[in-house]
């Protein structure tokens, strides 16, 4: 008669935990491959008055990167309905993405360059107008993407999302329209100004 065992004995605890190590393994992996993506804005801004845009600039530490992204953007703003223009757009757009961890200082948008002067995060607080410098940690594989007022050169709409890069290129492209896409799920948001 073969030997029975009984439940709590050593083989089948095992047997019990071989198979569900490989499990939380998947479920850890999959928790940290999740896109983070968060968005604020301007409660002031009436984004019914955009609907036209210009780029200000795309930095992404390469060309291709920075060409999907901008391509990945222009696609949720043209389902917005938002229309872009080689100048002149009544919103301005900005990216940012990271493939490696980035420490830097930054005075935001104090100045993008020659043509650029004076964007900045003012509107939101009580030192409007005043620009700040600050170190700043850009995550790898995070996208940020800003949105102004070209009239008054305001921050008004920010998304950003992390983990939307990786090593892995293939998968990369799609992980980025995903995190672009839910960036943009709810824009533009309720005007209350």
């Amino acid at each position: 008669m073969p030997k029975r065992s009984l439940p709590g004995n050593r083989s089948d605890t095992r047997t019990y935990l071989q198979f569900l190590a490989p499990a939380v393994l998947v479920l850890f992996a999959a928790g940290c491959a999740t896109i983070h993506v968060r968005t604020d804005y301007s409660h002031a801004a009436n984004f019914a008055q955009f609907r036209t845009y210009s780029w200000l600039k795309v930095n992404a530490g390469n060309q291709l990167w920075a060409n999907r992204i901008r391509r990945d953007v222009d696609t949720q703003l043209a389902v917005k309905g938002w229309k872009e223009v080689p100048s002149g757009g009544q919103a301005a757009v900005a990216a940012f993405g990271a493939t490696k961890e980035q420490k830097s200082l930054e005075t935001f948008y104090e100045s993008f360059g020659p043509g650029f002067g004076g964007w900045y995060w003012g509107g939101w607080g009580p030192a409007e107008g005043v620009a700040y410098t600050q170190p700043v940690y850009t995550p790898v594989g995070s996208v940020t993407v800003d949105i102004f007022n070209a009239a008054t050169k305001h921050l008004v709409w920010r998304g950003q999302a992390r983990r939307a890069l990786s090593g892995n290129l293939e998968k990369n492209q799609e992980t980025l329209a995903n995190a672009v896409a839910k960036m943009f799920a709810n824009f533009p948001p309720q005007s209350q100004g």
